[in-house]
C-alpha cells in the first residue's frame, strides 16, 4: 500500500475517466491515475480525551430506540440504488447563480458553460463527500469520548452510516459526474476544530446539530432540484440517516446543557455561532470561478447579491436555529449575533428534538415524497415572487 503524507490540504480537482454526466473527456494530464498515488493522507492531530463506560445496562430510552433504527434501516448503495439509469435532459438556469447578466459568463462559449455547469454540480457534491468523511471520523471519535453506553452504541451505529455516505457520494462523483474537487476551505476548518478538540460535547454541536443540521437543509433542496433520479435516490437514503443523526444530537445534548455553568454555556453558544458563519461562506464555489479564471471576490459578490443565493443561505438554517434555541445555546448574549445574520426568525420552529417516530421509522421508499422539501421549496417560490412584484412595483 502506497501513501503519500500531506501536511496541506491537496488542491487538484480531480478528473475520472467514463462518467456518465454527458461532456466530452477530460484532458488526459488531469487524470489522477494509479501510477500517481494509491492514498493521499493529511495528518491531524488531537488530545482526545475517552472513556470507558463499565455500566452496561442498557437504558430502554429514546436514545436507544434511534440505536435500534438504525440497525433496522440500512441499506446498501450497490442494491438499493439503479446506477444504469441514463442521464436526463437538463435545462441551465444561471438567474438560479445570479449569472444571467454577468459578462464573464455571458463571454462563455457553448462547450465552455457545459463545462462550468459540470464544475458547479462537482464541487457541491464533493463538499457534501467531504463533510461526510469529517462526520465519519467525528462519529468514530464519539465511540470513545462519548460518556454513556447509549451513546456510545449509537455512535458505532452512526459511524457506519457515514462510512456507507462516504461510499456513495464518491462513487456518484467518480461515476456519474468524473470530475471531483478539493474540500471548500471553510468547511475543513469547521471540521478541524470539531476534530481537534478534546471536549466530546463540542463535537456533538459541531457536527451533530450544525454541520448535519445544514446538511438536511441542502439535501433536501438537492433531490427536489437535481434532475437526474440517481441522485434524488441518493440524496433520499442520505437525509433518512442523517434525520437520525440530528435527533440524536438535540436529544442527547438538551439535558446535558443545563449541567454547565454559565460560563461554559456560553463559550459553547459561541462556538456554534462561529460554525454557523464559517458555514454560510462555504457555499459558494469561488474554486470554480477561480478555475475558470474569473475575478473570485467579484463573481462571488455577483452570486452573493443574487435573491437565489442570499436568500438558500438563511433558509439552510431553518432546522440548525430551533435546535441551538432547544438545546440552550441561543443565549441572551449570542442573540443579536444571530439576528444581525438574518436567521433568528426560525427559532421558534418545530426541532428536531419532538421525535416523529412514524416518519423515522417508515420504511425505505426512494419514491416517496417529502413534505419538509416541498414546503421549504414553496415558501422559497413565494419569497421569490414576492420579491419579483416588489421589483415591478418600484420599476413602475
Amino acid at each position: 500500500m502506497k501513501v503519500e503524507w500531506k501536511a496541506e490540504t491537496p488542491r487538484k480537482i480531480q478528473h475520472y475517466a467514463g462518467a456518465v454526466y454527458p461532456k466530452e473527456n477530460p484532458d488526459l494530464e488531469d487524470l489522477l491515475t494509479s501510477a500517481d498515488v494509491d492514498h493521499i493522507a493529511e495528518i491531524f492531530q488531537t488530545p482526545l480525551t475517552g472513556s470507558y463506560n463499565w455500566d452496561y445496562q442498557i437504558q430502554d430510552d429514546r436514545i436507544k430506540k434511534l440505536y435500534d433504527l438504525g440497525k433496522q434501516l440500512n441499506w446498501d448503495p450497490e442494491i438499493d440504488i439503479d446506477w444504469d439509469r441514463p442521464w436526463p435532459h437538463e435545462e441551465r438556469q444561471p438567474e438560479m447563480m445570479n449569472l444571467h447578466e454577468y459578462e464573464p459568463y455571458l463571454a462563455m462559449d457553448e462547450r465552455t458553460r457545459s463545462e462550468f455547469w459540470l464544475h458547479m454540480n462537482a464541487w457541491s457534491l464533493s463538499q457534501f463527500l467531504h463533510g461526510e468523511q469529517g462526520a465519519l471520523l467525528v462519529a468514530s471519535q464519539l465511540c470513545s469520548c462519548a460518556p454513556t453506553l447509549n451513546a456510545k452504541l449509537y455512535a458505532g451505529s452512526q459511524t457506519f452510516d457515514e462510512a456507507r455516505h462516504v461510499e456513495v457520494f464518491n462513487k456518484y462523483l467518480q461515476q456519474r459526474i468524473g470530475v471531483m474537487y478539493p474540500i471548500n476551505t471553510h468547511l475543513k476548518s469547521i471540521i478541524d476544530k470539531i476534530l481537534t478538540d478534546e471536549r466530546w460535547d463540542m463535537k456533538f454541536i459541531g457536527m451533530q446539530i450544525v454541520i448535519e443540521g445544514l446538511a438536511l437543509s441542502a439535501f433536501n433542496t438537492t433531490r427536489e432540484t437535481t434532475p437526474d433520479p440517481v441522485l434524488k435516490d441518493v440524496v433520499y437514503l442520505v437525509t433518512r440517516d442523517e434525520a437520525r443523526h440530528v435527533t440524536f444530537g438535540v436529544n442527547y445534548l438538551e439535558e446535558f446543557v443545563k449541567t454547565l455553568s454559565d460560563e461554559e454555556r456560553e463559550e459553547r453558544a459561541e462556538f456554534a455561532y462561529q460554525a454557523c458563519v464559517v458555514s454560510r461562506e462555504r457555499l459558494v464555489a469561488t474554486d470554480v470561478f477561480r478555475h475558470f479564471g474569473w475575478d473570485v471576490e467579484e463573481a462571488r459578490k455577483q452570486v452573493l447579491d443574487g435573491f437565489v443565493m442570499s436568500t438558500f443561505r438563511n433558509l439552510l438554517f431553518q432546522r440548525v436555529i430551533p435546535n441551538l434555541n432547544r438545546i440552550g445555546l441561543l443565549t441572551d448574549r449570542i442573540r443579536p449575533k444571530f439576528e444581525e445574520l438574518g436567521i433568528l426568525d426560525y427559532e421558534n420552529l418545530a426541532t428536531d428534538g419532538d421525535i416523529n417516530w412514524s416518519a423515522l421509522e417508515r420504511p425505505l421508499d426512494t419514491q416517496e415524497a417529502q413534505s419538509y422539501e416541498q414546503s421549504m421549496l414553496a415558501e422559497f417560490a413565494k419569497e421569490h415572487e414576492k420579491q419579483e412584484a416588489d421589483k415591478a412595483s418600484s420599476a413602475a
